[in-house]
């Protein structure tokens, strides 16, 4: 049996723990995770192993990039079963800071971000990407890590932090890996738990959707015709759609219109809700 990791909950143990890693010369990847985790958080892993000698896993429900109204207190929290998984990928050491850790009594600071964090999420969560570039600001200044690992299924938030850490100097290089899905498409998610048989069975669309989406602009069809039939299909089994769209997959602008159409690289991304679970995916065109 692999051995679990080590686990600290303090800002200084980390620090030293991940000093005792540079002593010995060692590059170090950081993978940030809200836990719950799936085959998705394992891809990081393997792939932090790879980049670096030795890996850390930060483990915290981030309480500031929860609404009132949203699933902070149900939000699956499975430390022993996630140490068991990243003892088979070989993870060096797990963070899991409590809440008054990362954010002590008169906590009042906070990152604004602005540029691909506009727009998509945020017209729907207008706190998420704050919450998340203050969690990850930390996270990157209490680890200094050399690398993060986020995967591109929340495709926004990968290039919040990643114009994060450059915009600030953190010095940190964000590594962003393909979405990990399931056989029908659905993208992994530790929320994916929230649906029942029936609705397992209907998550796939938002792929499908866009996947016929990409194909459409491919073959020359208008974003915007494409993104509304994907909408469409969507809606047709049920969902509450949030967003379906056409964006530049660098910056996450509009796409441009008149002349330059057409010229840039595009982003589809979606969100829905299928009963009471919000879903996300996003496809390169």
């Amino acid at each position: 049996m692999a051995t679990l990791p080590k686990v600290v909950g303090r800002v200084r143990d980390l620090r030293a723990q991940v000093a005792s890693f540079r002593a010995e010369g060692a590059r170090v990847a950081l993978v940030p995770t809200m836990g719950a985790l799936h085959a998705g958080h394992v891809a990081l892993a393997e792939k932090a192993r790879e980049l670096a000698q030795r890996t850390v896993v930060s483990i915290f429900v981030n309480p500031t990039q929860f609404a009132p109204h949203e699933d902070f207190s149900q939000y699956p929290r499975t430390l022993e079963a996630d140490l068991y998984k990243l003892a088979d990928v070989g993870v060096d050491l797990v963070y899991a800071p409590t809440p008054t850790e990362m954010y002590p009594a008169g906590f009042v600071t906070r990152i604004a971000v602005g540029g691909p964090s506009e727009g998509l999420e945020t017209d729907f969560r207008p706190h998420f990407f704050g919450g998340v570039a203050t969690v990850v600001g930390k996270l990157f200044i209490q680890c200094a890590p050399d690398y993060a690992m986020f995967g591109e299924k929340d495709y926004q938030q990968l290039k919040v932090v990643t114009r994060l850490s450059r915009d600030l100097d953190l010095g940190v290089e964000v590594v962003g890996l393909p979405t990990i899905r399931e056989e029908d498409g659905l993208a992994l998610s530790s929320r994916n738990a929230y649906l029942d048989e029936e609705q397992r069975t209907i998550a796939p669309v938002i792929y499908t959707a866009l996947t016929r989406a990409a194909d459409a602009i491919r073959t020359g069809t208008a974003p915007q015709a494409a993104v509304s039939v994907a909408r469409g299909m969507i809606e047709a089994l049920g969902l509450k759609v949030d967003y379906v769209a056409a964006r530049n997959a660098d910056t996450l602008a509009p796409l441009k219109e008149g002349p330059e159409a057409g010229r840039e690289p595009i982003r589809l991304l979606a969100a829905a809700w299928l009963g009471e679970t919000r879903l996300i995916d996003n496809i390169p065109v």
